[in-house]
């Protein structure tokens, strides 16, 4: 017994970790209800306790998804997608994505047709600072993210969404095999 408990609390704190997706700021990319697993060394073996890199196994990439504590509440975990790296400068204008003055294709971001105003719209230009990462979830108009609480710092990234487990439908009028979205089991996250 001893064994199982030490050899899965190693591979939650190096490996892999379940997480509970709880708001619709990823939607479609990751609905409410959703439960995924997060490759704990895609950026680099971590010291459990300060989370600092022991051994770096590679950097966030714009247009990944990855968990990361929440820079106002550290308590806090929170899914986004890195869209901004460090030293580059965003900028968004009507919904259209700059970085460093380009306009940039955007595939995953997503706005409400229906809404067609708001400061998700608009933002910077910011340049994002060295070791920082700018984040945005995928329901751009719906997403608290870098556009309102600022940059992330690396040293708070927890690892990179690599694989949806488990998609429930949190909807309470639903039966329970209703609630089991099956064609999501074991979705790739991209």
């Amino acid at each position: 017994m001893l064994i199982a408990v030490i050899l899965a609390l190693i591979i939650r704190s190096f490996v892999l970790q379940a997480f509970h997706i709880p708001s619709g700021s990823m939607i479609p990319t990751l609905l409410v209800g959703d439960r995924v697993l997060v490759s704990k060394f895609a950026y680099g073996v971590r010291n459990p306790i300060n989370n600092k890199v022991i051994i770096e196994t590679g950097k966030p990439a714009r247009w990944d998804v990855v968990i990361f504590k929440f820079p106002d509440n550290p308590k806090v975990d929170f899914v986004k997608r890195v869209v901004g790296l460090p030293g580059e400068t965003v900028r968004i204008v009507d919904g259209k994505l700059f970085i460093d003055g380009v306009p940039t294709e955007d595939p995953h971001g997503e706005f409400d047709p229906a809404r067609d105003f708001g400061p998700a719209r608009n933002y910077g230009p910011k340049t994002v600072p060295e070791g920082g990462y700018f984040m945005m979830g995928d329901n751009r108009d719906y997403s608290n993210d870098s556009r309102a609480w600022g940059f992330v710092d690396e040293s708070f990234i927890r690892g990179k969404a690599w694989r949806l487990y488990w998609s429930w439908n949190p909807d309470p009028s639903l039966g329970f095999f209703q609630k089991l979205r099956t064609d999501r089991l074991l979705l790739r996250i991209r």
